[in-house]
């Protein structure tokens, strides 16, 4: 039984992945279709970001008053009506529209797996699930380009996602006896759990009082936690997007190549994560966070090296994904043991919310800087969000000694 809601649990979360990425393939051919300038991909973006940061937000209220279950069926329902409405869009404004229920549906359902992932699951699980949603981001696009190479339109890659979107909810719907089952099984073991590691502000779980954001945030730790998030975001995010833009203009790589080559850090994160299934419950949170940070150090520094080599650059970006891909999985899994676990969905529910702040303005910001000075800033910027990671850890673990 547990194991079946895992495995349903990982196919969420390649549901999750399979629209994030498709946006950045299709806009070639969707903006001379809808008759806009090529940077408008920008707005779209922004206010979906903006939308699952509302959402992630309202997790831990959403959470308390349907609970897990009714919140992730709710808001995939939504998105998958928010894609398919995405196919059968003619006008920018239309989809400007439509990115706003599609952002709400992604960052509630985020939330509330991660946190349930945390509470339920070892930490090999946590990081699996988020090679999962790598997993979900390559299919994307390979989904996309299908059609698209094949005489079709990028509606019909839309159309084809959302249909998986639907497939879902009908598992989801089928999956309601396992997600009862385990409920069950959680009451018995907060029952016998009365002396919770790190209990959070040391509130007194006696007291039936509702955990709030404004609570959460008084507590010590929990600051330094959601800027981990938001920094370490902006150093995937940033990378992510400005990593084939960086070989061309600072490598001197053709631009076919580079566009290929940009992969490769998303592939570091893929594996990584899988790998880091694997080592986290061997070395624990600590180490494996801790240890990442050092490689994408690493990466950034030979990243400034004035060497001329193509291999280099590949070894630099595989290096810097897998220096990635532990960070996100093993912060989630250590919240509900550094903060206590009845008060983790408010907490991850605001993490989230820092890490797609992250995600949304900080590449922007380096697009900027790209535009006033150079792309050749890329390390130096990367290097920045480090050396405050390495500062912010280093505080969240003397104030929560975990």
């Amino acid at each position: 039984m547990t194991t079946l809601l895992l495995i349903i649990i990982y196919v969420a979360f390649i549901s999750l992945g399979l629209p994030d990425s498709i946006l950045g393939s299709a806009w070639p051919s969707m903006f001379e279709m809808l008759n806009v300038p090529v940077g408008y991909a920008g707005i779209i973006t922004m206010i979906i970001a903006g939308s699952t940061i509302v959402s992630s937000l309202a997790s831990n209220f959403l959470n308390q008053k349907l609970g897990t279950y009714k919140v992730m069926v709710i808001s995939v329902s939504i998105t998958a009506l928010a894609l398919f409405v995405f196919s059968c869009s003619n006008e920018f404004w239309h989809l400007c529209l439509i990115g706003i229920p599609y952002g709400l549906g992604a960052g509630s359902v985020d939330a509330a797996l991660n946190n349930y992932v945390a509470l339920h699951y070892k930490n090999r699980h946590m990081s699996w699930l988020h090679c999962f949603w790598g997993v979900g981001t390559m299919i994307g696009p390979i989904v996309m380009s299908n059609f698209i190479s094949n005489g079709g339109i990028w509606t019909e890659g839309y159309r084809a996602i959302s249909i998986f979107q639907v497939f879902l909810v009908v598992i989801l719907a089928f999956s309601f006896p396992l997600w009862k089952n385990m409920a069950n099984k959680s009451n018995e073991s907060v029952k016998n759990d009365i002396n919770e590691k790190n209990s959070l502000s040391n509130f007194d779980d006696d007291l039936q009082e509702k955990v709030t954001l404004k609570s959460v945030i008084k507590v010590p730790g929990v600051l330094e936690s959601v800027f981990i998030f938001l920094c370490y975001c902006s150093i995937e995010s940033t990378t992510g997007l400005w990593a084939s833009t960086y070989m061309v203009f600072a490598r001197g790589i053709d631009v076919s190549v580079a566009s290929s080559w940009a992969m490769l850090f998303f592939i570091g994160i893929t594996v990584g994560r899988f790998i880091n299934g694997f080592t986290s419950e061997k070395f624990g949170d600590k180490i494996m966070i801790n240890f990442s940070v050092i490689l994408i150090i690493i990466s950034f520094v030979l990243m400034l090296l004035p060497i001329e080599s193509k291999i280099l650059v590949c070894v630099v970006f595989i290096l810097s994904g897998l220096g990635c891909a532990p960070i996100y999985p093993c912060m989630i899994h250590s919240t509900p043991i550094r903060f206590g676990k009845r008060n983790s969905q408010a907490l991850i529910g605001l993490q989230m919310a820092c890490a797609y702040t992250g995600t949304t303005f900080c590449p922007l910001i380096f697009g900027l800087i790209v535009e006033k000075i150079s792309v050749n800033c890329l390390p130096i910027y990367g290097l920045g969000f480090s050396v405050a990671l390495v500062i912010l850890l280093k505080v969240l673990e003397k104030k929560t000694k975990a």
